[in-house]
């Protein structure tokens, strides 16, 4: 089977007021179906970088990406928009719901730029919902809900094209110790009951401590990529 993720040489050089900074030197890595990997580093390691550009968010200074074994390093906007939309979920720190649509309306939200009939959205978006456990939130709206029922919408949200691998970006952060933990279990349960992979950044060790396999960033480099016990926590 292909790795959902396979980088090769992967550098990204930014020019900040004329001078060459390197926030990302030569990358190799792969991430496998069905793993939850957790990518920790420093302030200026690489690892935003790197999620900017497993999201298709940026593109790679050199090197090779390919996404479940399409090239996507080269490819135009309206490709890589296309692909970013059908194949890769986002899950954000600040949860990114539109405040003034119901949760199941947010869940359908990437649906409708998927061009899916309204039918067939509300359908998939309520069997989501279920599956992450706020199918009761349904026409609750943002402001109605507490941080870690909100975060599941978004989490929800993220599954419903069937993507073959979710994107945390510090998704515990606006949360409080409880309602973290909650939602990391459920990444938990989605990765082992139902094989999705996830790979996640947080410089959070306890929350990294959820996922299966460390990775390591400093300055640009992988410096460790260890499998570790899931935290039973």
């Amino acid at each position: 089977m292909l790795p959902v993720v396979s980088v090769e040489s992967l550098t990204k050089i930014y020019d900040l007021d004329g001078q060459s900074v390197t926030a990302l030197d030569g990358i190799a890595l792969s991430i496998a179906s069905g793993e939850f990997v957790a990518v920790m580093g420093p302030s200026g390691s690489g690892k935003s970088t790197f999620m900017h550009l497993v999201g298709l968010l940026d593109q790679p200074t050199t090197g090779s990406y390919l996404l479940e074994g399409t090239d996507v390093a080269r490819l135009d906007g309206d490709a890589r928009a296309d692909i970013r939309n059908r194949r890769l979920g986002f899950v954000f720190q600040a949860y990114n719901l539109l405040p003034r649509t119901t949760a199941i309306e947010n869940v359908e939200l990437p649906m409708v730029y998927a061009g899916i009939p309204q039918g067939e959205r509300r359908a998939i978006a309520l069997k989501k919902m279920e599956l992450v456990g706020i199918e009761h939130l349904r026409d609750h709206h943002p402001n109605q809900m507490s941080g870690g029922q909100q975060q599941r919408v978004a989490i929800a949200r993220a599954l419903v094209n069937e993507p073959g691998l979710i994107l945390a970006d510090e998704p515990t952060g606006a949360l409080d110790s409880k309602s973290a933990d909650e939602v990391m279990r459920l990444f938990g349960e989605l990765n082992d009951r139902n094989g999705i992979t996830v790979m996640l950044v947080t410089h959070e060790p306890e929350v990294a401590a959820y996922a299966k396999r460390l990775v390591t960033f400093r300055d640009g480099h992988v410096v460790s990529d260890t499998r570790q016990a899931r935290s039973a926590a």
